[in-house]
């Protein structure tokens, strides 16, 4: 994929997203542009790569944990799938491998409080913009060392109990789908019902087709007993905050600290997966 396309909507070049002994940067991609910033404030030796019309500035920095020293980066993506596709798109264009969607959802699980943490595995493809990259049939899957990483972190940082790792929704519509209301609106609570009763997790908007350009872009065809260190692995992975439950979101203060506790399980998941791909 690298140098397929002359990226529009971000101006980092391949030398900026290189680092980590060849496998590139890990970047971590929030929707907002705040939490792009929030994050970056965990790195060091931070530069700022300002895209002003876009506003898809992006955080360039050092990760220093436990005696890791990681290249990483913050960059919004915005919100819904479309916009993940094209950011996405062109950081995989520049040489990226390592991406790791950091965001929001709301439970669709009754055990799944406000306050907890959805480590995706999977997602439902409940929007159009994979539909031109792949028959809707593909499944939309996380890379497996993310969803190991993550829970590491999880459980290091006495967070176990309060993660759950599993299936989660990807819908373009917030209004209507996740929250039924307009015309359509038994249908979609119909919908709903049918994903609470499968047992997904919770609902949230970019993470399907970012699973699927990880597959389309990756060289995934590795041995069970190999090491996946190498950059032309792409690896995709999610983890949520939950904020809300299908009857609402929560309060402010308790969304923010979901927020928080999310972002500290992001980054510290980077040392987890730098450790495991040392193996």
């Amino acid at each position: 994929m690298h140098g397929a396309i002359d990226p529009h909507h971000i101006l980092l070049t391949p030398d900026q997203v290189a680092g980590n002994q060849g496998r590139g940067r890990f970047f971590l991609l929030p929707g907002s542009p705040t939490r792009a910033q929030e994050l970056s404030e965990m790195f060091t030796e931070v530069t700022e790569v300002v895209h002003n019309p876009r506003g898809h500035t992006a955080y360039l920095g050092v990760l220093d944990v436990d005696g890791e020293r990681l290249d990483v980066a913050s960059i919004a993506t915005g919100m819904g799938t479309p916009s993940v596709g094209i950011i996405v798109t062109e950081l995989l264009a520049q040489g990226a491998t390592r991406l790791l969607r950091v965001g929001t959802s709301g439970s669709i699980q009754p055990e799944v409080k406000l306050g907890d943490l959805v480590i995706a595995t999977g997602a439902v493809r409940d929007e159009a913009t994979s539909d031109a990259w792949l028959p809707r049939e593909f499944p939309a899957v996380a890379h497996q060392d993310w969803i190991e990483a993550l829970s590491r972190a999880a459980i290091g940082l006495d967070l176990g109990q309060h993660a759950f790792a599993g299936v989660v929704h990807t819908k373009d519509a917030f209004y209507g789908r996740e929250f039924p209301m307009g015309p359509l609106k038994a249908q979609n609570q119909a919908y709903m019902e049918t994903l609470a009763a499968a047992g997904v997790l919770a609902s949230e908007m970019e993470s399907s087709h970012l699973f699927v350009l990880g597959q389309v872009h990756g060289r995934n065809a590795v041995p069970v007993g190999a090491p996946t260190a190498s950059p032309n692995t792409v690896k995709m992975g999610a983890v949520f905050a939950v904020v809300g439950t299908l009857d609402g979101l929560g309060p402010a203060d308790a969304r923010k600290a979901a927020e928080a506790r999310m972002c500290e399980v992001g980054v510290r998941s980077l040392v987890e997966l730098a450790r495991m791909e040392r193996r």
